[in-house]
């Protein structure tokens, strides 16, 4: 049976607002319009968390849905003061941060770039190899006018991590939760604690670098949980303009995905679907 959340637990050290509702459509989109309705009754970080979301937002405009106190769907509001090309990090970074959640219950999970969170599985499937996706992250620039004392512009941080469902619940057979994979405490209101705790702390290091993942240590950390680094993939790149395939072999310093195709060309991929190859 699914787990409300406890709202008494939700005390969240540095975060200024947590904000709990029963339904959703999509927390990153009533995120970003309570912001630009009212920006002061939102510091940064602050989240909204929905027990239930019918038509979450994913990327490329794909939408999903949760069952009710089945996964989390929380969306963070930040406003990073790093350098605008830096931003790219961010998605990169809560995967970072989702991992060592996970990884805080003994599930050894990884990144796939550039914002999926992946646990191991028994058998391989097309695009993730031995992996099935338990999260998914998607941020938005919040369109709201510039602040006077020259705060960052607000970025919604959304995330999606399936905590009990059971198979008949997921929306595709290459998904799974935390559940299935035997993680030992799938307590929806504990995992969300030490999310945002993990959120706020990776995001923190990153902003006293200045926005350099790899001055703060984070490349690095990023690198060793990394599914897609040293594999061969396929990314296909937004917008309709192409396909490549060759071996990842880093990011870049704005978190861009550097490919090495078979001529020994280096490419990067800024945004698009890629997908891993045996």
């Amino acid at each position: 049976m699914h787990q409300s959340l406890y709202l008494d637990k939700l005390i969240v050290p540095g975060f200024g607002r947590v904000e709990v509702v029963e339904t959703s459509s999509s927390t990153n989109a009533e995120l970003v319009a309570a912001v630009r309705s009212d920006p002061a009754a939102w510091p940064a970080p602050s989240a909204l968390i929905a027990e239930r979301q019918t038509a979450g937002r994913g990327r490329a405009g794909r939408s999903w849905e949760t069952p009710a106190r089945a996964g989390l769907t929380v969306s963070v509001l930040l406003r990073p003061r790093v350098p605008a090309e830096a931003l790219g990090w961010l998605p990169l970074l809560a995967g970072l941060a989702v991992v060592r959640t996970v990884s805080d219950g003994g599930v050894a999970a990884a990144v796939k770039w550039p914002n999926d969170v992946l646990l191991p599985a028994v058998d391989t499937v097309a695009g993730l190899g031995l992996y099935r996706k338990v999260a998914g992250i998607l941020t938005e620039v919040v369109p709201e006018p510039a602040a006077a004392d020259g705060a960052a512009p607000g970025v919604v941080l959304g995330i999606g991590l399936n905590v009990s469902q059971s198979a008949a619940e997921l929306p595709v057979p290459t998904a799974t939760s935390l559940a299935l994979a035997g993680y030992p405490r799938p307590d929806r209101t504990d995992v969300l604690v030490r999310l945002l705790g993990e959120v706020h702390a990776v995001l923190r290091r990153w902003e006293q670098a200045g926005g350099d993942a790899a001055a703060a240590g984070l490349l690095d950390e990023y690198t060793a949980v990394s599914s897609t680094l040293g594999s061969r993939v396929r990314a296909e790149l937004a917008g309709g303009a192409g396909v490549l395939e060759g071996l990842a072999v880093g990011l870049d310093e704005t978190g861009a995905l550097v490919v090495r195709l078979e001529s020994g060309a280096e490419r990067t991929v800024t945004a698009g679907d890629v997908w891993h190859l045996r």
